[in-house]
């Protein structure tokens, strides 16, 4: 019975999935700049719990127009909700923290 509490209890307490889509406007610098620095920061921050998506809107415009995408690089959490925006290259980690609501250790 201890063994199946435990389980019970690990999979209550699992960090959430983020689901992060990074619009972007084909091979610019300030798009390749952009996916470098969501790499790097989610590899420092949400190690293990993120998936990001590369949009292109120059290749999928309707997808910019279905999701309101006004500037690039736009990123957008689609979770854990609810939906958070953020423009630019992602260059400042505490602007990333903050807009995204990320909760980091002391």
């Amino acid at each position: 019975m201890n063994a199946m509490a435990k389980t019970r209890r690990s999979k209550h307490h699992k960090k959430p999935l983020w689901d992060l889509c990074l619009y972007v406007a084909n091979r610019t610098p300030r798009s390749l700049l952009a996916i470098e620095n969501l790499n790097e920061f989610c590899k420092k921050y949400l190690a293990g719990r993120y998936r990001i998506k590369i949009v292109n809107i120059l290749a999928r415009p309707q997808i910019a127009r279905t999701d309101n995408i006004v500037a690039v690089p736009t990123l957008v959490r689609k979770k854990p909700g609810p939906e958070r925006r953020l423009i630019g290259v992602l260059s400042e980690s505490a602007r990333m923290i903050s807009g995204l609501q990320i909760k980091t250790q002391a």
